[in-house]
């Protein structure tokens, strides 16, 4: 039982992680190193209110809901092989129910871990915030 629960500790923190958001990566300009790195965080901070107050959106979906997509398209992708694979050998009922449990387990799995990937932020925000560190003299290199 015990190496069940780490396993789930470990999707929690793995879930976790996820949800962690993405940020603008600058170039140590001259700017930048004038204002230095604590004044920098809080122009990110505002670029980044700036460009929710004006309608961009840093993500256009959620990781929860990404996981169930996907849990639910392996789901139904999962019962219809097993059907036709039942149908083939007699028992399209059995055959359904299988292929429904087991495309279930892969689409959870898939959706966890396309989840864990670090997401990058919708291209109009982006693009917001970027314009407002370049106003304010940064130059950005990325996002992370």
């Amino acid at each position: 039982m015990k190496p069940v629960r780490m396993l789930f500790a470990g999707w929690i923190i793995l879930w976790l992680s996820a949800c962690s958001s993405t940020g603008p990566v600058l170039y140590p300009n001259t700017h930048y190193q004038s204002v230095g790195r604590e004044i920098a965080e809080q122009d990110i901070a505002y670029c980044k209110q700036l460009a929710e107050s004006a309608g961009a959106r840093e993500n256009s979906g959620t990781a929860a809901g990404n996981v169930a997509t996907n849990t639910a398209m392996g789901a139904g992708v999962g019962a219809a092989s097993g059907a036709v694979g039942g149908a083939i050998t007699g028992s399209a009922g059995r055959g359904s129910l299988i292929g429904a449990a087991s495309g279930a387990v892969w689409g959870l799995f898939r959706g966890i871990f396309s989840a864990a990937r670090p997401s990058q932020p919708n291209q109009a925000y982006a693009n917001f915030v970027y314009r407002c560190l370049q106003e304010k003299g940064y130059e950005v290199t990325g996002w992370q």
